[in-house]
């Protein structure tokens, strides 16, 4: 099918369902807002956006509630995007990653070891230049989205199939599935590796299957979608701390009253806040579940190769973003 047609169908999935288009909603006494989510039920973005629904619901008395859709059932990010920008879809969770191409400016926080740690990543996504980013997703003219908060997604490592990944020479000539993002893919390339851009649904059955011999990702995402059954190696080489972004269509927000605009901006806020916390347990999960499961966690002490392996593609990206790297670097 192609991607036109598959938008044409998704957007009529309100009807087909027994609901009413979103516009005719509006017009209703209540109010459903499709969320989508590539991530299975309980995972942290999951969890905090539905309670963001919950909250709405009770706040609205039930005049505008969350209907939440997990696991890709609406689609991979790169259709749940498109989806959103045509208001199929209200509310969606999206990667950095994904959400680079789009709007440029989001590049910056996809920058190979740019961020000194995870705490100094949730000072960038509290403060200012956080507000700012997001601001520039909600202004960019083409992009059809309202950025509402933030949200963790910890720090991406490289998991494969094959061998341990100790050194930067143990990279070379493994096929990496990476977000189809040029940044990501000049990463793994400089890594050593071969970088496969393909969608999170496809990676699963892609590592069985041999057409890839890993990926990168987080710890929770390579337990809770079951890659470390597959790949059983996951070396802890943190080289990017990607956050996650939650979004609203574009579309459906202009028909909201500005004070519904205002209170799902401040539940945003709050999700954004309670997806940490839910975050950080559910990492401590997912590495006893794996470490339980017998896969083979690595530790790299020295990163300096590593950071040393990805210059090309600082000198590449790195003079587009100067400004803001350093308010980000900056930070206290």
């Amino acid at each position: 099918m192609r991607r036109r047609d598959f938008i044409r169908m998704t957007a009529g999935l309100a009807g087909s369902t027994g609901l009413p288009p979103f516009s005719t909603a509006l017009a209703q006494s209540k109010t459903v807002f499709k969320a989508s989510d590539v991530q299975p039920p309980g995972y942290p973005t999951v969890a905090a956006t539905e309670s963001l629904g919950k909250k709405l619901a009770a706040a609205t008395n039930g005049r505008l509630t969350i209907q939440m859709y997990p696991s890709a059932q609406l689609g991979a990010e790169k259709e749940t995007i498109e989806q959103t920008q045509i208001g199929a879809i209200q509310m969606l969770r999206v990667s950095a990653g994904a959400l680079g191409p789009i709007v440029d400016d989001v590049n910056v926080v996809n920058m190979p070891f740019l961020f000194k740690s995870i705490e100094h990543s949730e000072k960038m996504m509290d403060g200012p230049i956080g507000q700012d980013l997001l601001d520039r997703v909600s202004a960019h003219p083409s992009a059809n989205l309202v950025a509402l908060c933030w949200m963790n997604s910890g720090a991406r490592s490289i998991y494969n199939t094959k061998k341990p990944i100790r050194t930067v020479e143990d990279v070379k000539g493994l096929k990496v599935r990476v977000i189809g993002n040029p940044i990501f893919i000049d990463m793994m390339n400089a890594l050593g590796g071969n970088g496969v851009a393909m969608g999170y649904d496809q990676v699963f059955s892609a590592l069985q299957t041999g057409v890839i011999d890993g990926a990168e990702n987080n710890l929770p995402s390579y337990v809770f979608s079951n890659h470390y059954t597959a790949a059983r190696y996951y070396s802890l080489t943190q080289h990017l701390v990607i956050p996650e972004v939650l979004v609203f269509s574009k579309r459906g927000w202009a028909n909201l009253s500005n004070d519904d605009q205002a209170l799902i901006k401040k539940l945003a806020r709050e999700a954004q806040m309670e997806e940490r916390e839910l975050w950080k347990a559910y990492e401590r999960e997912a590495m006893e579940k794996a470490k339980a499961a017998g896969c083979e966690i690595i530790m790299i002490a020295d990163k300096a190769p590593f950071q040393k392996a990805v210059r090309p593609v600082w000198d590449k990206y790195g003079p587009k973003y100067q400004d803001m790297i350093k308010r980000i670097q900056d930070i206290a």
